[in-house]
């Protein structure tokens, strides 16, 4: 026997097409969506992980800044505190320079040499007096240059002829002069040559 369909099965086909195509394409969509989200909860979690990055680099950077503030703070004080101790260190120093000044004037200074006047700034120290002729002067300077360990680089400013009265009727030319020299500090002072080559006689 012959069934005849009589139903609009290409109406039932396409329907059933359409139909699939509808369920494919939502569950594409729900795919896409699915995909979507979890790459964007990616993203977001790389992000939130990297702003915690951040932000932990950024308390460390603040702790750095503190502490190299504080280095040079105390950059600061230790450059203070040296200034302090080589400023104490040149006074107990500089603390016997007159009686060293004082003594070796009166070893260098030759006969027929007199001074009047004596002005010391910081190492520097000028000499006013008065000598019975230049070759005393010159001898003075000699002294002061090779003769004493305290004093070095002895200059003449300034030498003037002139007279001193000796008594009402006689009076005498004399050479007005001014020296500068400048006087070492105890750090600056070399031991004499006979008491560093002692030690090595006795060797």
């Amino acid at each position: 026997m012959i069934l005849i369909n009589l139903l609009p099965h290409r109406e039932a086909a396409r329907k059933r097409r359409r139909d699939l195509f509808h369920v494919s394409l939502g569950a594409s969509a729900l795919a896409g969506a699915l995909v979507a989200a979890g790459i964007y909860g990616w993203y977001a979690n790389q992000i939130a992980e990297q702003q915690a990055r951040n932000q932990q680099l950024q308390a460390e950077i603040g702790r750095l800044d503190g502490q190299i503030k504080d280095i040079a703070n105390l950059q600061k004080e230790i450059v203070a505190l040296r200034a302090r101790q080589e400023a104490v260190e040149n006074l107990q120093a500089d603390r016997n320079m007159p009686v060293h000044l004082l003594n070796e004037l009166v070893r260098q200074l030759p006969d027929g040499v007199f001074i009047t006047a004596v002005r010391q700034e910081n190492q520097i120290v000028t000499l006013t007096g008065v000598a019975q002729s230049n070759e005393r002067v010159s001898e003075l300077l000699r002294n002061l240059g090779n003769s004493s360990p305290w004093l070095t680089r002895p200059e003449l400013i300034e030498i003037v002829a002139g007279n001193i009265a000796l008594n009402p009727r006689e009076q005498r030319r004399v050479a007005n002069f001014n020296v500068r020299v400048r006087v070492l500090r105890a750090s600056e002072v070399k031991p004499p040559a006979t008491e560093a080559a002692a030690p090595a006689a006795k060797s």
